[in-house]
């Protein structure tokens, strides 16, 4: 798929729309998990990583709108349809009627929330990373449903059984996703 777009052009859009750090941070991270689930399923990295960053170019600024006002912002810089597609389908079934058409978009529903999940486990870890996080502590985070209240498990479990994944396999995968992008995401929020 070319997704017709520089990885320089989706990073400055993003920072166009979005200032909040945790905004910014949430898109790299994202970005590095869509790359690493990509080079799992030998598929076009870019393309992917484009997906993850750009995925909620629209949130900061307009969240009652979110993956309807994506369209427009991502025509600012010429994305191709399926990269659209692919933004917009995330939301699916909460903010969007666009369906995750392929393994792609299915994981990006999936996990998107799940890295919130994870990243708000991490926070409370002396290490602040999720490099020795062990795939049990996610689970008992995701059983408390105060921890993290804003993380939909429903949204995390509807994307599993999207994927035909149990929810052990979306965390262990999703958890080594993190683990693979963590220090160039931190470097690039300094």
């Amino acid at each position: 798929m070319n997704a017709n777009v520089t990885r320089e052009e989706a990073l400055e859009l993003v920072k166009k729309y979005n200032q909040e750090p945790f905004h910014i941070q949430h898109a790299l991270t994202v970005e590095g998990v869509m790359r690493w689930f990509a080079r799992d399923n030998q598929e076009d990295e870019d393309f992917w990583g484009l997906a993850g960053l750009l995925h909620d170019v629209d949130f900061e600024k307009w969240p009652e709108e979110h993956c309807k006002k994506a369209p427009e912002l991502l025509a600012e810089i010429g994305a191709s349809d399926e990269l659209v597609h692919a933004v917009c389908s995330h939301g699916y079934g909460v903010c969007s009627d666009v369906e995750p058409a392929n393994q792609m978009e299915k994981i990006l529903f999936a996990a998107d929330e799940l890295t919130g999940l994870i990243w708000a486990a991490a926070l409370m870890r002396p290490s602040r990373s999720v490099m020795d996080m062990e795939v049990k502590s996610i689970k008992k985070k995701f059983k408390d449903k105060r921890f993290a209240a804003g993380c939909s498990r429903e949204i995390i479990q509807r994307g599993a059984d999207m994927l035909g994944w149990d929810l052990n396999e979306l965390f262990e995968k999703t958890l080594e996703a993190m683990r693979s992008c963590e220090a160039e995401v931190q470097k690039a929020m300094e």
